[in-house]
């Protein structure tokens, strides 16, 4: 940044340095003496990979490090007002935080109390922190609740979080961290997971609130391309320090550093299909890889494909209470039609509730579908009695988009590999399945080691590894992905959409690639649907879709994208 900005920094950070006490005697540098500052009246980016150090920046920055194994190294400095906020006492950091600094977290659910209502928690805020009355509190929280777009604020007032949308619950969280009308306003990962439209929507709610009050902001996420919507500077970091940093032009137009390069290029281009991604050890070898320099894989179908699943008529209600004795339905899918050839992807792409999980689950029988038919080899997988579909659930498998919950904490990476084969009888003995199980592991990516470990002992892209290979013990025909690479940094998730390419070239199988992520599923998908409201309102080919979409839901969401995916 120039002198000027630096003259007029709100917030300065120098020398920050952040260490993890891992054991007794091992000792983790997160944080490695980075410096920059946050102007006043302007926005920052944070930007890197999980475990890059930027939440610990933040966390450093409001002194809500967890105190049991996290230290500050002495010489570090966050100077706000003239003082240094790694010195002040807890009660003067208190009156600070949610009053001069908030924060939005990344994931409002584990921020938002359950058993509270979003009224109740916005008029607590303003009660203990502005020593509003309750009358005051609950007019202001009206007010911020419609700022923040939150539709039909005075019913929503009542809600429970678990009421609201994904979108809906992060809007409350900017609400919360907004009331007391901060200087500066952290961000961390407030829109990973989310659609492109809700997710379009958030930037351009948290850009406007930041214009309108004149709140500086530092922006984190793990995805470069986002901060070209929202940012003025950006600030690069990897391994606990800082790699680039400038204006947003000169980062996205000239980079200098080849992580920061690497950043840009991990996504899946639109406007072409390399055989493989490149990951970010691809550009930071010498001399680096060209995406350019990569084949491109032919996508789409030419008719005449073995078809392996044909769905016909789908349909799913669920009947939900509305007052005392009555009942109200909603049609979550309604008559859904499509063919799956074998060998093939079929991408499903819309909002959050638009049916595209409830479709998938219905085809692997976690759901009862209401209507319609799967026939699959010929024979409808809905109508089959339990005992009969037991051998067909072997060759329809699932991964679920969030691994943390998909795979059982209380057993080991073998445990959870082996369980399945002793169901379905797979493998002569332990001794096969064991050898088997060790065979997927290195064949997805991990060790060998890896079998003996348990789940909380690996990272997200690391569990997806491990969700993957549980389904491939059973040799799939047709493998359901359903946001399975939605939240991952964008190396990882290159990582594991080439494995599935991989997996797919090996064994034919079929793929059903459940997104919101526009630009994966143009990468991976050879036939496009595009779900609205419960229905399928667009079929075509993938790159047809994408360069003449027909339906005004599939322009719309194509125009959620952010403008650096497009290039």
């Amino acid at each position: 940044m120039s002198a000027s900005d630096k003259t007029d920094a709100l917030v300065g950070v120098h020398d920050l340095a952040v260490d993890f006490r891992v054991d007794e005697t091992t000792t983790l540098a997160a944080v490695r003496g980075i410096s920059f500052d946050i102007p006043r009246c302007a926005s920052v980016a944070l930007v890197g990979e999980s475990g890059s150090g930027k939440s610990a920046t933040a966390l450093a920055m409001l002194g809500l490090l967890p105190g049991e194994n996290a230290t500050v190294r002495p010489g570090s400095q966050v100077l706000y007002a003239g003082r240094n906020l790694l010195e002040i006492t807890p009660r003067e950091l208190r009156s600070l935080r949610g009053v001069d600094i908030s924060m939005v977290f990344q994931e409002p659910m584990s921020s938002l109390n359950p058993v509270f209502t979003v009224g109740f928690q916005l008029g607590e805020v303003l009660t203990k922190r502005l020593q509003f009355s309750r009358r005051q509190a609950r007019v202001r929280a009206l007010e911020l609740l419609r700022e923040v777009g939150i539709p039909e604020p005075a019913t929503r007032i009542g809600a429970y979080p678990f009421e609201l949308s994904g979108g809906q619950q992060q809007r409350v969280m900017i609400a919360m961290a907004i009331a007391c009308e901060p200087k500066l306003l952290i961000a961390d990962e407030p829109t990973t997971g989310l659609d492109a439209t809700v997710q379009k929507q958030i930037l351009e709610l948290i850009a406007g609130l930041q214009r309108r009050r004149q709140m500086s902001m530092l922006f984190i996420t793990h995805d470069l391309a986002l901060v070209g919507e929202i940012a003025d500077h950006v600030v690069v970091m990897r391994d606990g320090e800082i790699r680039e940093q400038g204006s947003v032009r000169q980062i996205f137009e000239a980079p200098r550093d080849a992580y920061t390069r690497a950043l840009l290029a991990c996504r899946p281009p639109l406007g072409r299909r390399p055989r493989r991604l490149p990951v970010i050890d691809d550009f930071l070898k010498q001399p680096p890889v060209s995406v350019m320099d990569i084949p491109e894989r032919s996508r789409g179908l030419l008719g005449n494909e073995e078809i392996v699943l044909e769905v016909r008529h789908l349909a799913k209600s669920f009947y939900l209470r509305d007052g005392l004795f009555r009942t109200r339905e909603f049609k979550a899918v309604k008559d859904a039609s499509f063919k799956l050839a074998k060998g093939k992807t079929l991408g499903l792409v819309g909002e959050s509730g638009s049916g595209k999980t409830t479709l998938g689950l219905m085809l692997v029988r976690l759901h009862k579908a209401s209507g319609g038919q799967a026939l699959f080899d010929g024979r409808d997988l809905l109508s089959m009695p339990p005992e009969t579909a037991m051998a067909y659930k072997r060759r329809i498998q699932i991964v679920f988009q969030n691994p943390y919950a998909s795979l059982n904490p209380r057993f080991t990476v073998g445990q959870i590999l082996i369980e399945p084969m002793k169901i379905h009888a797979i493998g002569a003995g332990e001794a096969d399945r064991r050898a088997l199980a060790c065979e997927l592991l290195e064949k997805v990516g991990l060790p060998q080691a890896s079998f003996f470990r348990y789940p909380h002992e690996f990272s997200g892209g690391q569990r997806q590894r491990i969700a993957i290979a549980r389904c491939l013990t059973m040799k799939p025909d047709v493998l359901i992905c359903d946001e399975s690479v939605s939240a991952l940094d964008v190396s990882v998730q290159a990582q594991l959409l080439n494995l599935l390419q991989d997996l797919q070239d090996e064994y034919r199988m079929s793929f059903i690639f459940i997104s919101h992520d526009l630009a994966v599923i143009r990468y991976m998908a050879d036939q496009v649907l595009v779900m609205s409201a419960g229905e399928i309102v667009e079929t075509g080919d993938s790159d047809e879709i994408y360069s003449n979409p027909r339906h005004p839901y599939t322009r719309k969401l194509l125009g959620s994208m952010p403008q650096a995916w497009r290039h």
